[in-house]
């Protein structure tokens, strides 16, 4: 048994015992979940628990190698071919301020780092992108675009919501789930956007698993939620809302009100849901879960678990801030990602024209003013600009000059405090 191997079995058998201990037993959904995380049968891993029942649980050392930061950088840029920067610490292609350990340990040292929860950067925006008419096909069937260079305001179609306005209480609605803070306000489909669509397309065309992440605020759930209202009306969208810190029967019971399915009567009974679950995911479709860096290891696996059934047709999006780095703590799920997409801040050398689509308030606006307002304050995010914009709108609504002006967006920038 290899070293690898008997590390895995110590973690497996310390989480059941851990299980045991707060429960009373360890069910065999917990056994299958920890041998398909191991990478062994069921069997196995009961024997493993019957072993360190018996105190017979080896102790194994964490080894003392990781690779340094300057190392891991230059694994991501070689796409993680290890072998690849073995052979330039060993051949004098890079310098090295300590001694250099065997392949097998480099190797050893990368896997741990990314089951602990590492991230290995090689799918980051533009690099690896893949050549061009590849995707055509899928884009066609899904009646979506190539990504251009070129905005466009993709709300400006007739019969679709050009602007948002308030109702009739003055509150001011959300688009998709997120809130635009000023009447007016249009969703414009920046170059960024038009890759998260891109992206988004194919995962569902391909029904697979995809996970959107990127810094908070840049706009990732405006993104994915254009990108699956521009999907075509035969593919239903199922939204599951998931509380902080969900347990598995809030989890599932969010599934099956997403699926239109009786969550009252079924979530707390885990067969007859789970045969629910899979009966609905037979359909072509998406399941879209937001802010997935809330889901711990145990309900990816069961998210992995469902999407794993041979009937399933529908495809999975996770989204978040750090979505990338929880998934990859569940070795399994991560490995059944079809797509990975980061989503950058906002283009700064477009920003101006952007924003001017965004609202009509920017209009004319000297693009020194918005460079300033974004080096300071915004940083190119987008829902900073978004609140940046809302209190401009109202400044220059109070005021008889609807003129905006420097004084004008340092006075709406000073509104959002210390933590814009």
């Amino acid at each position: 048994m290899g070293e690898e191997l008997r590390l895995a079995r110590g973690v497996v058998v310390r989480r059941l015992l851990g299980v045991a201990e707060v429960s009373g037993s360890v069910s065999s959904l917990h056994v299958r979940v920890a041998a398909e995380a191991a990478g062994v049968s069921p069997r196995t891993v009961w024997h493993w628990l019957a072993a360190a029942r018996a105190g017979r649980l080896e102790r194994i050392p964490k080894s003392s190698f990781s690779l340094p930061d300057v190392w891991w950088t230059l694994l991501a840029a070689e796409g993680g071919n290890v072998s690849a920067v073995y052979r330039q610490m060993t051949e004098g292609g890079e310098e090295t301020d300590f001694p250099v350990p065997s392949l097998a340990t480099v190797q050893r040292s990368v896997k741990r780092d990314v089951r602990e929860g590492r991230v290995l950067e090689v799918a980051s925006v533009g690099r690896g992108r893949v050549e061009a008419g590849r995707y055509d096909r899928v884009l066609a069937d899904l009646k979506l675009q190539r990504p251009g260079e070129g905005l466009a305001v993709v709300d400006a179609e007739p019969g679709a919501l050009a602007a948002v306005e308030p109702d009739e209480e003055g509150v001011v609605p959300s688009r998709g789930g997120v809130r635009l803070f000023v009447p007016g306000a249009r969703v414009v489909s920046t170059a960024g956007v038009a890759a998260v669509v891109e992206a988004v397309g194919h995962t569902v065309a391909a029904r697979g698993i995809g996970c959107v992440f990127g810094e908070p605020g840049v706009g990732k759930t405006v993104a994915v939620q254009q990108a699956l209202y521009l999907l075509p009306d035969r593919v239903p969208v199922w939204r599951a809302v998931v509380g902080v810190k969900p347990g598995l029967p809030q989890m599932r019971s969010s599934l099956l009100e997403a699926l239109g399915l009786s969550a009252g009567s079924l979530a707390h009974r885990a067969q007859p849901a789970d045969r629910a679950l899979g009966e609905a995911l037979r359909r072509p479709g998406v399941m879209f879960l937001d802010d997935a860096q809330r889901f711990s290891p145990p309900l990816l696996d069961y998210l992995r678990l469902l999407w794993d059934e041979p009937g399933t047709a529908a495809a999975l999006l996770l989204c978040g801030a750090g979505a990338e780095r929880v998934i990859a703590r569940a070795p399994a799920l991560r490995s059944r990602v079809l797509t990975w997409h980061q989503v950058p801040g906002l283009d700064q050398e477009r920003l101006a024209e952007m924003l001017a689509m965004f609202h009509d308030v920017w209009e004319g606006l000297d693009p020194a003013d918005v460079g300033w307002a974004d080096a300071t304050v915004a940083r190119g995010n987008f829902r900073t600009w978004a609140k940046i914009t809302s209190h401009v709108y109202a400044l220059a609504r109070r005021s008889r000059d609807l003129r905006v002006d420097r004084a004008l967006i340092e006075q709406a920038c000073a509104r959002l405090g210390p933590y814009p």
